[in-house]
């Protein structure tokens, strides 16, 4: 019984790295995402700091929901 377990969390970890790896390769070319009011960009001479904070918010926001969305119906 505890393989069974074991399979599906290979199962969800492989779903989530797939998941993960599209939106690693799709990500610039969604409009917005990295360029939003909020996200703070520092250039100095030859050193820049970038600091995605509404970016990272609205992320976590959707990422939440989706969450939430998928464990309500357990």
């Amino acid at each position: 019984m505890e393989l069974q377990g074991l399979g599906k969390l290979i199962i969800i970890l492989g779903i989530s790295l797939v998941v993960i790896g599209l939106l690693i390769t799709f990500a610039p070319k969604i409009p917005l995402l990295g360029k939003l009011p909020g996200d703070f960009y520092f250039k100095r001479g030859n050193a820049s700091f970038y600091f995605p904070l509404a970016t990272s918010i609205l992320v976590s926001v959707i990422i939440s929901i989706i969450l939430s969305v998928i464990f309500r119906g357990r």
